[in-house]
């Protein structure tokens, strides 16, 4: 532990021209007291600290002394294509190898590109939860998500309805969605070797327990794409919820706004096709999850969009308006 901290106050040095005991305690997540200690020790292995003293003093490297220990270990570096991720790195555990990650990298820049990394962190973060929910990492995700950078099989129990079932997966990749985890795995055929088998998706937060399985690590199947299987795998859930149709009549306005209220690709192509009426209106039969979840959805449209179908949705539609004309009467 102190030997890591040692390297990495060095890196730290390096890379910038000079850095108070305060800065440094606050990098490296130890006392000032600790930072002193840690700087006379580097001093009696031979590297070069020098000390400033006075309020504006600090440590610093003299002699334009460079450490050779820049060389990137396999885990630092594929964290650090993820580093515009903060929070998933976090969640997976992998924030102290991109910490590191980066300053390796930093140490080995030229002087005056090494301020990049932080002028590239103040002009983009990516926030990937959806507003207005709490989207807490599932508490497995650290022990699957070092599964899935070894290509080491798991025995896994998920909650499926109102049971929990058993699969021995080979896990492939992780995809977050709308601050929702997801595992991408293949389910080995019984009786048959490694490299045969169906891919899937589970949900990281149905997970009870995940335990690595067998000795050898699978081999991975290299054609596998990871973001075009995913991209085709929520197009196919996309489609496969939408089980109900209503018919609507929709004002210009409302053919506008019904992307935002209902799902974007049912949306669009049911209006690809329609005909204005003399007043601008268009009447589409649209795709939908239920009439529960319409209701819902339709009710944000307002005036805008007038229900023909099914009766039982119109009908629960009208009940409200009338209710709601009641209350603003």
């Amino acid at each position: 532990m102190r030997a890591a901290r040692l390297i990495k106050m060095v890196l730290l040095l390096q890379a910038r021209a000079s850095m108070t005991a305060a800065e440094l305690a606050e990098e490296l997540e130890v006392s000032e007291r600790t930072i002193t200690r840690d700087a006379q020790a580097l001093s009696e292995a031979g590297v070069p600290v020098y000390a400033d003293r006075g309020r504006t003093g600090g440590y610093r490297l003299i002699g334009g002394y460079r450490t050779r220990l820049t060389g990137l270990a396999r885990s630092e570096a594929e964290a650090l294509f993820l580093s515009g991720v903060p929070g998933a790195l976090r969640e997976m555990g992998l924030e102290d190898a991109a910490s590191a990650a980066r300053l390796k990298v930093s140490a080995a820049l030229l002087p005056s590109l090494r301020d990049a990394s932080q002028s590239a962190a103040q002009r983009f973060h990516l926030d990937a939860p959806g507003w207005f929910r709490e989207a807490p990492a599932p508490a497995l995700l650290p022990a699957v998500a070092d599964a899935v950078w070894d290509d080491r099989r798991l025995l896994a129990r998920y909650r499926r309805q109102d049971s929990e079932v058993s699969r021995e997966l080979e896990p492939y990749g992780l995809v977050l969605k709308a601050g929702v985890w997801y595992l991408c795995a293949r389910v080995p055929d019984p009786g048959s070797g490694s490299g045969s088998g169906s891919y899937r998706v589970y949900r990281i937060d149905r997970f009870t327990s995940v335990e690595p399985h067998g000795e050898n690590r699978f081999v991975r199947d290299e054609d596998f794409d990871l973001p075009g299987f995913w991209e085709e795998r929520a197009a196919q859930f996309a489609r496969a919820i939408l089980r109900e149709s209503v018919v609507l009549r929709l004002s210009p306005d409302g053919a506008r706004q019904l992307p935002y209220v209902t799902d974007r690709a049912a949306a669009h192509e049911a209006l690809a096709d329609a005909e204005p009426d003399e007043r601008g209106r268009v009447t589409i039969t649209l795709p939908v999850e239920s009439t529960v979840v319409a209701y819902s959805q339709l009710l944000m449209l307002g005036p805008e969009a007038e229900v023909l179908g099914p009766p039982e949705l119109r009908d629960r539609l009208a009940a409200t308006a009338a209710r709601m004309a009641a209350l603003y009467r």
